[in-house]
């Protein structure tokens, strides 16, 4: 299984608390470019993943813009996936899809808990710094639970 992980779009810091943080129009604008190149890397996703946040939610909607999902696409806020969330926890929802049979799953999340499902999924790897938007894609292996990244993208070092 295909698995991208999304930190979401910069965010403002002018909320009533932090889940209620939004995007800026910076942060807009990075998600549309990462997933305008993420639409030319990937054919489709077949499950997302969102923390309930809202700019890790306008995160996706930035997405869904830019890279249309398939209708057959399942969309799951999954409340693990907060800043401080359970990466293990995550992980082995992951994994649980994986052996259900499912093709490739987006994952849009936040610091630090990005840099810690890497680490999780790919064992032995220290958890990878995200910048806002960044995506990493890892293939995890559905039998052997074992996961390898296979790129990590920032919107800054786009063309």
């Amino acid at each position: 299984m295909q698995v991208f992980i999304m930190r979401h779009g910069e965010a403002s810091y002018h909320a009533d608390s932090d889940p209620a943080r939004s995007l800026t129009e910076r942060g807009r604008k990075e998600t549309a470019q990462m997933a305008l190149w993420l639409r030319q890397k990937i054919a489709e996703i077949d499950w997302v993943l969102v923390s309930p946040y809202v700019r890790a939610q306008q995160t996706l909607d930035v997405v869904k813009n830019e890279f249309p999902l398939s209708p057959s696409s399942t969309i799951e806020t999954f409340s693990a996936l907060t800043p401080g969330g359970d990466a293990t926890l995550s992980a082995d929802y992951l994994m649980t899809l994986a052996q259900d049979g499912v093709g490739s799953v987006l994952v849009v999340s936040h610091l630090p808990l990005v840099g810690y499902l890497v680490s999780e999924l790919c064992g032995g790897i220290y958890p990878p710094m995200f910048g806002t938007s960044a995506v990493a894609a890892i293939t995890l292996d559905a039998e052997t639970g074992n996961g390898s990244i296979d790129w990590q993208q920032a919107p800054s070092s786009l063309d």
